[in-house]
């Protein structure tokens, strides 16, 4: 089961006990069609009210403090009524409460028509005192204190929203003073001042623990087609009328719910009416994003008698849209707009034991109020369930939606993190519509860095995707674009403040404000081609030397000694290729954060980069550790092993993830890279890899490589075929390590090859002097070297930190190779 239920509070448990100590054998009744015990409201700070029937038939009301674990009476009516409707203030002195006086039958035999059917009252509880009367109606009344910001002093003033089934709310302002006693008593014994907060309207949802009111006037201009019956008023998280929902439920197929999300998240959630068997439908409106997305699943079994109403639960980055018995979808809120990041499950996987029914509530996020059962559930994502699901799916949408979710869910857990990485070593082959590796990457970055500055999250990518053309089994899905909200407020922060940013950032086409990395691309490759002379030297200066900070950077992080041979040289290509990400991403964010600083985008860039590298080198430490590699594997002569052709496989992939996003690895990466690919691969393959690209030849594998393998035929052939595919610069470097007359016969060859380059059409000018210690009798070498000796007498010295490297070596050398091929013995 993939969402993990927690009860916080069950009538059964918590309050039961307590009602059989003071003898309530009424209230014990637990039958299914009993109504003596049941819960009427749940309030911002964790105080739960509930009612039961008294053994005269008595009705009372209590309450369950979350915190504290203790139970409270806190008003008795000598009757037996209806409790529709109930609220406690902050200071607990004042209790609202919204009954019904007697049922039509009991109305109709005792001829009351001048008696209201519905009575609202507010009463002084501190101690218990005077009663006033709201509202005598005929019309259902829901009653709900306002609770100030938290941490703030008790005040003497309290704010009471009242609901009428008439279609309009009122606002009362109720002041109280401290008698004697510390007796708590309402100021004015007239009308109490109250307000017109709206009217005509159809719906209505109290967010408890926002305290945030959300409506539905059909006369204003409504940008959401929602067909919302404005025969009859919906109200969502006024407390809960255990009566009337039974009544209701059986009848109702819509359940329209708005969801906010810490990162300025706005949804509006509906379930609708399908007209076809076995098809439900509903619809999540995008508020922030400007779209909405209707889902039509049609279901594989159905029971005549089931409900067909799908239940809506909050879990801030996720909304969760519940069928029980049926199926549950997680969709993300943060990046609705690809299928491939929300969740659809049937089955076992979908299956909530806790909640068998649709009399589901969400009074805040991540949590559940089973308003049938009386229990309310703290909600969560299992992440064993969740990595079960990654590991056992057989579907690529699943697998992403699973991995983004483990990420962004649980953000950055060391053991989570490496349980992933596991997955992914073992899944290379299996992912066929997206890279793991790079989302993984992506979306850890995403992960660690935005939730430390605002609006970050709208710059960096979060996906390597650029579309998804899957559909997930079973489920089909509607886009609609749909107007973008108008916010008007004053010096709004929050939650306001962050809908407002993602609403601007929809006008300006959000996935063009990501990072990308074309642009690096064509920088860094014309940069390592050398042909970059409009660059001068500063530039390339200030590169180089925002590498050296990213590096300096990780070491404060991992100092001790790394179980992987990683950042122990330096790296030429990739140091170039982090001083450019670290300028281009500098840039890109100056240009939408100024008001950030430049001190604080600096860090960012920093940290951004230095955990990308650091992410690379944890996926090598796992998978080092778990193939049980030593820290050195430079040892050529002998072959590598099983584990260690795995660990090149996996390298591999590393690199094809990292070329593909045009991000720098570890310096030390290709030199291991290349090592293991010599201890593992026959030397066809080995030499193919090469010159496709895959390995790169670096100066300490093959500088080792020279100086430590014997000359056997197999592997000067080995040595040969490396020495012959080394780029200029690096073969300068390394040819030196290599006594043999192979490569002595190479290095005169290239040397002479470069002079001749050097000298172009120039002839000599003037007689060449005796330069060599003894006369060769051979004119046309006589004249190859006196004609080198001339060119160097210029200046010219293409090998100028290899002194042995000149005509006189290229003339033994010559000699040595003739008499080489002629058999004969050189002295």
């Amino acid at each position: 089961m993939l969402l993990r239920l927690v009860p916080e509070f069950e009538l059964r448990r918590d309050v039961l006990p307590w009602l059989a100590e003071r003898g309530c054998a009424a209230a014990l009744d637990t039958s299914e069609n009993s109504s003596a015990l049941y819960v009427v409201n749940v309030e911002r700070n964790g105080k739960i009210i509930y009612t039961w029937k008294g053994n005269q038939r008595n009705t009372h009301i209590g309450l369950y403090d979350l915190q504290t674990k203790q139970n409270e009476h806190l008003y008795m009516f000598e009757k037996n009524l209806n409790i529709i409707s109930c609220s406690i203030n902050n200071e607990r002195t004042l209790l609202a409460v919204s009954f019904c006086q007697y049922t039509e039958e009991e109305r109709a035999a005792q001829l009351l028509q001048s008696v209201s059917k519905y009575l609202t009252l507010l009463i002084e509880i501190h101690p218990i005192n005077n009663v006033r009367v709201l509202k005598a109606v005929d019309s259902c009344v829901r009653v709900q204190f306002l609770y100030p910001v938290e941490g703030r002093n008790a005040s003497r003033e309290s704010r009471l929203l009242l609901v009428s089934e008439d279609k309009y709310i009122e606002q009362f302002d109720i002041h109280v003073v401290a008698e004697e006693e510390h007796k708590v008593v309402i100021q004015k014994s007239g009308q109490l001042p109250r307000a017109k907060v709206a009217d005509d309207l159809v719906w209505a949802q109290w967010d408890m623990m926002e305290q945030r009111l959300f409506y539905i006037v059909p006369k204003l201009e409504s940008h959401l087609d929602i067909a919302v019956n404005d025969t009859q008023l919906k109200l969502v998280n006024f407390g809960y009328d255990y009566c009337q929902d039974q009544d209701v439920a059986s009848k109702s197929l819509k359940n329209l719910q708005v969801f906010t999300s810490k990162a300025g998240g706005l949804c509006v959630c509906c379930s609708l009416v399908s007209d076809i068997p076995h098809e439900i439908i509903y619809s999540i409106y995008f508020l922030h994003k400007g779209y909405n997305k209707t889902f039509t699943v049609s279901l594989e079994r159905a029971e005549s008698h089931q409900l067909k109403e799908v239940a809506f639960m909050n879990l801030d980055y996720y909304v969760a849209a519940y069928l029980p018995g049926q199926f549950l979808h997680l969709l993300n809120i943060q990046h609705p707009d690809m299928l491939c990041y929300s969740l659809f499950l049937t089955g076992e996987d979908a299956r909530i034991d806790a909640l068998q029914n649709c009399s589901i509530r969400c009074p805040w996020v991540s949590a559940a109020l089973d308003c049938s059962a009386g229990s309310l559930y703290h909600v969560s994502i299992s992440d064993s369930a969740l990595l079960q699901l990654l590991h056992k799916s057989k579907r690529d949408c699943e697998r992403l939606a699973a991995l983004h979710c483990a990420l962004l869910y649980f953000q950055h857990t060391e053991d989570l993190e490496m349980q992933i990485i596991r997955w992914i070593s073992e899944n290379l082959s299996t992912c066929h519509s997206f890279d793991p590796i790079q989302e993984f990457i992506i979306a850890s970055l995403y992960c660690r860095l935005c939730p430390e500055t605002e609006n970050l999250d709208k710059l960096l990518p979060y996906t390597s995707l650029h579309d998804w053309i899957g559909a997930v089994p079973g489920v089909r899905c509607a886009t609609d674009i749909i107007s973008l909200p108008v916010l008007e407020f004053q010096n709004s922060k929050g939650f306001w403040e962050k809908l407002n940013s993602n609403l601007e950032s929809v006008k300006y086409a959000e996935p063009h404000l990501h990072y990308h990395s074309k642009v690096l691309r064509r920088e860094w490759h014309s940069l390592s081609e050398e042909r970059e002379e409009r660059r001068t030297t500063a530039y390339l200066r200030n590169i180089f030397e925002n590498a050296k900070k990213v590096l300096s950077h990780l070491d404060t992080w991992d100092s001790g000694a790394r179980l992987v041979p990683l950042f122990e040289e330096e790296d030429y290509q990739q140091q170039l290729l982090m001083g450019l990400m670290v300028a281009q991403l500098k840039d890109h964010l100056m240009r939408h954060l100024q008001y950030v600083g430049k001190k604080k985008i600096d860090q960012i860039v920093l940290d951004y980069v230095a955990n990308l590298l650091n992410l690379v080198h944890r996926i090598m430490k796992e998978v080092w550790r778990r193939y049980q590699l030593h820290s050195c594997i430079f040892c050529f002569d002998e072959r590598g092993s099983a584990a260690e052709f795995a660990v090149f496989h996996i390298m591999s992939r590393i690199l094809e993830a990292a070329n593909g996003m045009c991000m720098p690895l570890p310096p030390g990466f290709h030199t291991l890279h290349l090592g293991l690919g010599v201890r593992c691969l026959p030397l066809h393959t080995l030499l193919h890899y090469i010159d496709s690209g895959i390995l790169q030849l670096t100066e300490t594998c093959v500088r080792k490589l020279l100086k430590d393998l014997d000359d056997t035929e197999q592997n000067e052939k080995l040595k040969f075929s490396i020495v012959m595919r080394l780029p200029e610069a690096l073969g300068q470097k390394v040819r030196q390590y290599w006594n043999h007359p192979i490569n002595a016969n190479f290095i005169a060859r290239k040397y002479v090859k470069l002079l001749l380059e050097k000298l172009g059409n120039r002839q000599c000018s003037r007689p060449v002097p005796e330069r060599l210690s003894f006369p060769v009798e051979f004119l046309p070498l006589n004249y190859l070297t006196n004609m080198l000796a001339e060119i160097e007498n210029q200046g010219v010295h293409p090998y100028e930190k290899q002194d042995h490297v000149n005509a006189r070596f290229v003339e033994e050398t010559a000699l040595k190779h003739t008499m080489t091929l002629l058999g004969l013995k050189y002295s």
